[in-house]
């Protein structure tokens, strides 16, 4: 299926690229920073699916998308935006879909998958496509999954069972003693009754394995339990390699530090917040706002000033007294000239450090607001 991207930041660019990457069935045959260029190539290309977002200079996406339409183009058009009030107008030009950013790899792989099956449904109303590639991921960041690009999704048998996985995949591959897991998972349990739910919790887990062809991935002897994670792909083992090896953001590895970022869709395990993993939570959430932080420095260097405060502002959202965030989201917005947007950050900062730990900002802070806001 031949996609093309339109999208006035470069750096929405490098993501969707490495997003869409991992579906074989998917060429991207073009990318646009602005529409005009992109509409000359559709007059005189077969595309198939079309990702333009709706905050565009000169003509905006939805312009575009009525301009395209006017032309007899019925090809498939989604709306990447950060604004949510403009659905009921994408869908006036017949919009294939509408995705609100930051675009998530799940909610991604549903469109594209949907675009595929209408692709092919048209070709023939009975031929059925196979996949070529199947692939298992397991995913421990904003919660606990494992899913294959044969659209096979865990079903959790039991909490305990979703919990058992995530535990031996922090454990990556390494002997966990049955004692220890008692311990942190069933502690508050009399130790036969413990016992006999790890048990029970263990064969849950390997029914559910089962439905991935990964039944034999989960080792126990009397004494210990270990998840292989030979074969698979894992978001928490990749987003850790990837951080050791990128010290310092820039050219070269620019790209690897966006797909990084956008890997880290939520702290490990979300909303289930087990005990014992409550110092892998911080470790990697701070592993994440140091990437991040050095992902925006190099972003400001290429003058990408909106990439820099999307990356920012979330940060910022996790955190409201991070100071280094907020000193490179002060930058950002100078960078852009927009004076308007410091002075309500400034204040809004200052007045979040009254109210939670009665500071004022420091005098790093403050200096480097005065000097941003004297140059603008």
């Amino acid at each position: 299926m031949k996609v093309i991207l339109i999208d006035d930041e470069k750096a929405m660019h490098l993501i969707m690229k490495r997003m869409l990457a991992r579906y074989p069935d998917i060429e991207i045959v073009g990318s646009f920073l602005e529409t005009a260029g992109a509409f000359s190539f559709l007059m005189n290309q077969e595309v198939d699916l079309v990702f333009v977002d709706i905050s565009m200079p000169r003509e905006n996406g939805l312009e575009f998308a009525e301009r395209l339409r006017a032309s007899g183009r019925e090809t498939n058009i989604v709306f990447i935006t950060s604004h949510k009030e403009y659905a009921l107008f994408a869908f006036d030009v017949f919009a294939f879909d509408y995705i609100v950013k930051p675009v998530e790899q799940e909610r991604l792989f549903k469109t594209v998958q949907r675009a595929l099956d209408d692709k092919y449904s048209k070709r023939s109303l009975h031929e059925k496509r196979e996949p070529t590639l199947n692939e298992v991921q397991f995913n421990c960041f904003g919660g606990i999954d494992i899913q294959s690009t044969l659209g096979v999704r865990a079903k959790w048998k039991s909490s305990k069972s979703a919990e058992l996985f995530g535990y031996l995949v922090v454990h990556k591959g390494r002997l966990v003693s049955r004692a220890r897991l008692i311990e942190d998972m069933f502690g508050e349990m009399p130790q036969k009754n413990a016992e006999t739910y790890l048990n029970t919790t263990a064969y849950q887990l390997r029914k559910v394995l089962e439905a991935f062809g990964l039944k034999e991935s989960l080792y126990s002897d009397s004494n210990h339990y270990a998840l292989s994670l030979n074969h698979v792909k894992v978001d928490l083992s990749t987003f850790e390699e990837g951080c050791r090896q990128i010290a310092v953001v820039d050219e070269t590895n620019l790209e690897q530090a966006l797909e990084l970022e956008q890997l880290y869709v939520g702290d490990l395990f979300g909303d289930r917040a087990f005990g014992w993993a409550w110092n892998e939570i911080e470790r990697l959430s701070l592993m994440y706002t140091s990437l991040t932080q050095r992902l925006s420095v190099a972003l400001l260097h290429k003058g990408e000033a909106q990439a820099a405060i999307r990356l920012l502002s979330k940060l910022m959202t996790n955190n409201e007294l991070d100071e280094e965030s907020f000193l490179l989201l002060m930058r950002a917005l100078a960078l852009q000239e927009n004076k308007e947007a410091l002075i309500k950050q400034y204040a809004q900062y200052a007045e979040t450090l009254e109210r939670e730990i009665g500071i004022k900002p420091s005098h790093e802070a403050a200096d480097l607001y005065t000097q941003l806001l004297s140059g603008l």
